[in-house]
């Protein structure tokens, strides 16, 4: 049984520690995308994983594809094509100051990828759940229909898919876009929505006047009637005191049950970005192995807060370090 996940590959670049970017002229580089980053915590965790992307045939394409080939991800679904790699810049925020994104991605070798070139008889061939993300069709015209397309290929071939909202304004801003319209074609498909309140409100065009925890009830039982298909949605609820302090829980909707997390404090942390698919992946983990929805909450929020201990956008953790964390093992392990 094998995942798979369609997405862009990018390279994240960052100033070192919590400088400024160009503070001084270096900068850290690893290797990121959301769907890339689910795909190699998969792996990492045990499960057979595929990726469906494109990147220049160059050191730069070249290196992402030995990355996540070492993490354990399967790259044959990998097209070598185009000039550029998508690039974004990361400048960690400190105290009061926040983090700060700026995209570098247009007109890279993924986003000009036609919608024709992904041959989805083959890349689906032996996959049993496909993974996207709303980042996808936020690129442009054509990787929304190449998303759509992909969707639409596994609904016919009765392959679940998962969906993670993964909302990015500055990316739908670049271009005559209709976020609602593509997204709820793509939720549509979807029996597993990563998304919360904010997300559902975007794709049924409505405000939930309820508040904590029954705003998210109220907002699911209202995507659960709008998408047939939809059969589990997981999300996650934060607060941020400053940077270096959050506090963050998790929870997991069906049709018929709940569960929600307590708020766990993620204090000293290193780097949040990613930590969204870190959820996604300890999710999508917990529920291959049957486990329930409050072992799937408890499972994403662990990997989630994993994740914040580290630097970059993958996370590198393996089934012993989730069990160590829900176990409350902070001494040092020898």
């Amino acid at each position: 049984m094998t995942f798979l996940a369609f997405g862009e590959i990018m390279l994240r670049l960052s100033p070192p520690g919590r400088e400024l970017l160009m503070q001084t002229p270096k900068l850290d580089v690893w290797i990121a995308g959301a769907e890339a980053n689910v795909a190699g915590a998969l792996a990492r965790l045990g499960h057979a994983v595929a990726i469906a992307s494109s990147v220049p045939d160059n050191d730069l394409g070249r290196s992402a594809i030995t990355t996540l080939r070492g993490a354990g991800v399967d790259t044959r679904g990998i097209q070598l094509r185009g000039d550029r790699m998508g690039l974004y810049f990361v400048s960690s925020g400190a105290g009061m100051r926040a983090t700060e994104v700026i995209y570098d991605r247009a007109h890279s070798s993924f986003a000009e990828t036609p919608s024709a070139a992904w041959d989805w008889d083959r890349l689906l061939d032996g996959v049993d759940r496909l993974h996207l993300s709303g980042i996808t069709p936020a690129l442009g015209p054509v990787p929304a229909q190449s998303a759509i397309a992909a969707a639409e290929a596994a609904a016919a071939r009765g392959i679940p898919i998962s969906f993670d909202g993964n909302w990015r304004g500055k990316l739908w801003e670049r271009w005559d876009s209709d976020p609602r319209g593509i997204l709820t074609r793509l939720v549509e498909q979807a029996d597993l929505l990563f998304g919360n309140h904010r997300d559902i409100a975007l794709l049924l065009g409505r405000d939930f006047a309820s508040d904590g925890e029954e705003r998210r009830r109220e907002a699911v039982e209202a995507a659960f009637a709008a998408f047939p298909k939809l059969q589990t949605i997981a999300s996650t609820a934060r607060h941020v005191e400053h940077v270096d302090l959050n506090r963050l829980s998790a929870r997991v909707d069906t049709r018929t049950e709940s569960a929600q997390t307590d708020e766990v404090v993620l204090a000293g942390i290193v780097d949040r970005i990613g930590g969204g698919d870190a959820f996604a992946a300890g999710v999508l983990h917990a529920l291959r192995r049957g486990e329930d929805v409050a072992a799937a909450a408890r499972t994403g929020l662990a990997l989630a807060a994993l994740k914040h201990s580290l630097p970059g956008d993958a996370c590198l953790f393996r089934q012993e370090d989730i069990d160590a964390y829900l176990a409350g093992g902070l001494d040092v392990r020898r």
